[in-house]
């Protein structure tokens, strides 16, 4: 496995070690030690899969509060996403900004998240299935997130406005 810092140095591109035959391929996506010799979070508590009927779709941006803070490892496994992470840590020297990546299914690339980071995607393609691994199970009650146009953050989402959003996600309040 190979990580690649972002602009974001705590926000990697991961990209899996593919063994490959006569039969096909394996790809190795998560390996605890390997995460953790990165100073990555190795636990995982939950794992969720989502499908997107429509290009253009847009969920989030999301994160949970402490002790329910999470840590993801986005990957898309039909499809693609433009994958995006916000610092959201209010003492860090790169708070609120952001970074997008491009994911595609068949790339083998995924994108990890760290715990205090807003989380959210815009697919690129109609039925892109996403799988991701959390390290924290889901907490309605700690659940919070941001705009996805919120000009304090100024996200440059590839398709523009979102043909398909929860309400939920359009309405959190700007920032200002």
């Amino acid at each position: 496995m190979t990580f690649t810092s972002t602009k974001l140095p705590e926000v990697h591109i991961v990209q899996g070690e593919t063994l490959s035959d006569d039969r096909g391929s394996l790809e190795v996506a998560w390996h605890v030690d390997i995460f953790e010799a990165q100073g990555l979070a190795g636990r995982i508590a939950q794992v969720n899969c989502v499908i997107n009927r429509r290009r253009g779709t847009l969920r989030g941006m999301h994160y949970q509060k402490p002790p329910f803070e999470e840590a993801k490892l986005v990957r898309p496994v039909r499809g693609a996403v433009f994958d995006v992470a916000v610092d959201m840590r209010p003492d860090s020297p790169r708070f609120r900004q952001w970074v997008g990546v491009e994911l595609r299914a068949g790339q083998g690339r995924m994108l990890y998240i760290p715990p205090g980071f807003a989380h959210g995607y815009q697919t690129l393609s109609d039925d892109t299935e996403i799988i991701y691994v959390v390290s924290s199970v889901f907490s309605p009650s700690h659940q919070v997130g941001i705009r996805w146009d919120d000009p304090a953050i100024g996200i440059k989402w590839p398709l523009g406005t979102p043909s398909v959003i929860h309400q939920r996600d359009a309405s959190y309040a700007d920032l200002a």
